[in-house]
Order: C-alpha cells, then structure tokens, then sequence
C-alpha cells in the first residue's frame, strides 16, 4: 500500500437490530466491548496526535485498568502476511474483513482516513422479487429454501450493473398470489421505516452472488450483494438451503 507505514485490524461483522430495538436486544444479547482507538484519556484530546501513539495509549490504558473481557483490544497488525491470515482464520468466526488506516494519521470523524478490505466468495441465491420493473429490474431480492420447502428472505442486491439487468430482464416472470413472499413487507433499507415496492416473481431463477459474511441474527445476508451471473445451469432445488448459502 501506497503512501506510508499503516496499521491494518480486523473488521468484525455487523449483527445489530434497528435503533428501536436496542434496549429490547441488550438483555437477550450479551454486549462485548472491542476498543480500536482513543479519543479521550485523562482528559486530554488525543485526536490530534498520530494513530500509533494513540493506540499505544490504548494498551497502556488497558493495563493501567487492568480492562477484561467483555472489553477486549482489535486486534492490529503491520505485517502483511498476519493480515492475510486474518483474512482465512478470522472470516470463518464472522469478520467479514480488515481496515487499513496510516499510522500518522490523525483521527478524523467518519472514517476518512480508513481504507477497508471486505472478503468476499460467491454462492448461489434465488430471485424472489425485484424493484423498478420486470423488464429494467433495478435491484432484486433473494432467497433460499429451507428444509421445509418454504422461500426465505436472504438478502438484497446493490444496483444492477447494465449487463447483468438484461439478461436478468430475459429469465423474469410474474408471480402470482399464491408467491410464498405475498403481502411481505420489504424496507428501503437496514433499520428504515420507508417500505419498498417489489415485484413478485416466480421463484425460479437462480443467480450468483458476491458476498461477504456479514449477517444478522436471522442469517440474512447484512450487507447488500453483488449479482454477478445468471445461473441458466442450475435449478433453484440446487441452491443451498437457507442456512447453509455461504
């Protein structure tokens, strides 16, 4: 990476319910603290000092407060190849990957001066509605049966790309009122009130996605995916059920 010495930490999964079920969610999920960065010691503003000393900081705060789980430091690292492990160990326990940030860099509110790596693998889903229309789709939502034989709601899909919206377009047909998804409720996104107008399709078109590990409690994807191909080769009885779709 260009531009100096950086220090690379893991990036965990997001799995958070909506703000309004926040005080619900805190007695049912146990809360573990993973500091990252120092914004405030002994009051004093570090902000303004390199990350380095900043976390160095950090670890001397951890041992001055002799601080334990459920707080605990992100792991961080200047070696590449420990970084590339991260990246083969840590996906398979839910971190869906790494952040890069300079280790002269100052803090800046947003994450500006982050640069993040998000590890990603292809899998199998089944297109169960879409928005804009059946024949310009703009997005689409997927799902995967599960062991009963019901379609479940596994994600979205980020924009259609033009190519893949075409040949998309081609395969898509209308559901009907028996669509195991008729009268679902679809969110224009994570924790938004505003619903969303979909277009019910027979389950029958199998795509391949990109995505990374992120998932909710449900085991739904998290994040929204990236629809590479249609699978004209597979039938949706050969996707993963739900569950076990990557």
């Amino acid at each position: 990476m260009g531009g100096g010495p950086a220090r690379v930490r893991a990036s965990p999964a997001t799995d958070a319910p909506p703000r309004r079920g926040y005080a619900r969610a805190a007695t049912g999920w146990p809360a573990h603290l993973v500091a990252f960065d120092l914004l405030r010691v002994h009051g004093r503003d570090p902000t303004g000092r390199p990350f380095s000393e900043r976390y160095t900081a950090l670890e001397a705060l951890f041992l001055e407060k002799s601080l334990a789980a459920p707080g605990s430091l992100c792991p961080t690292t200047t070696d590449p190849e420990q970084a590339a492990a991260w990246l083969v160990d840590y996906t398979a326990v839910g971190i869906d990957g790494l952040v890069f940030r300079p280790l002269a860099g100052r803090y800046v509110p947003g994450g500006q001066e982050w640069t993040t790596y998000k590890a990603r693998h292809t899998t199998e889903a089944i297109a169960g509605a879409v928005t804009g229309s059946l024949a310009a789709p703009t997005t689409a939502r997927l799902g995967h049966y599960d062991e009963d034989g019901r379609l479940r709601y596994t994600g979205r899909t980020a924009t259609l790309g033009a190519a893949v919206r075409h040949s998309l377009a081609d395969q898509l047909h209308a559901g009907n009122a028996g669509h195991p998804w008729t009268g679902r409720t679809f969110r224009v996104g994570w924790g938004s009130r505003e619903q969303l107008s979909v277009h019910l399709l027979v389950p029958e078109v199998v795509a391949e996605v990109a995505v990374d590990v992120a998932r909710d409690s449900a085991g739904r994807w998290h994040h929204p995916v990236r629809l590479t191909r249609i699978r004209t080769d597979m039938e949706p009885g050969e996707v993963p059920l739900f569950g076990a779709a990557g």
